[in-house]
């Protein structure tokens, strides 16, 4: 996918479509330094990375504020930042539990003039209230639900970029919650699947990792 194709795609802005190209220059420069994304992974940023986190803003055309877990370098908090620019009441926090990824977050947040916030710490610990709890490559589902169930229990709903062995993890998953959740096709790569949550309540005591 090219720049103009992921345009076409999203409707996004002149504006918003330079600073996706400056997030880009930002996280190839972050990468020489420290281990962001899988380097191969750069130059597909316009599909991977951008529209795989872009996507999300179809599912949830409610939403203006949003949480990300284990934010890492930025998907999809920071796409949906960007395109969430200029929109009333939009915020994303952007949580992760490494200092050095939070230290990149901000020099993005602070370059771009984002409508984030970059939070350091665990996902689980924050009273934060968001209309969406999202999260891509943080942990599997049975571990992810426990660290979003302080957002959903605050009404937030789910949405969550998951591999193919979504499915799975939603079965092993369920040992531990019962979950109202429904699985969509990614539309970046179809082998990946977006999990959404509805509704989530714990079927006793458990771990917190």
């Amino acid at each position: 996918m090219t720049a103009d194709e992921f345009q076409a795609l999203t409707g996004a802005a002149p504006e918003r479509m330079a600073e996706l190209e400056r997030f880009l220059v930002l996280l190839t420069e972050g990468n020489d330094v420290m281990n962001l994304v899988g380097p191969d992974t750069i130059p597909d940023f316009w599909n991977r990375h951008a529209w795989d986190s872009a996507q999300l803003l179809d599912k949830a055309g409610f939403a203006r504020t949003w949480a990300d877990l284990g934010a890492g370098a930025g998907f999809p908090g920071l796409i949906l930042a960007i395109l969430s620019k200029g929109r009333p009441d939009a915020h994303v926090w952007l949580i992760d539990s490494l200092q050095k990824r939070c230290r990149f977050l901000q020099t993005v947040v602070d370059e771009l003039s984002l409508p984030a916030t970059v939070v350091w710490g665990r996902a689980e610990e924050q009273a934060i209230k968001v209309d969406v709890v999202t999260a891509r490559a943080v942990a599997p589902m049975e571990k992810l639900l426990g660290y979003a169930q302080p957002y959903l229990s605050r009404g937030a709903q789910g949405l969550f970029l998951k591999g193919e062995k979504a499915e799975q993890e939603l079965k092993d998953a369920a040992k531990a919650w019962h979950v109202d959740a429904e699985l969509t096709v990614s539309r970046s790569d179809p082998r990946g699947r977006i999990v959404t949550v509805r509704s989530l309540k714990s079927r006793g005591p458990q771990q917190r990792g």
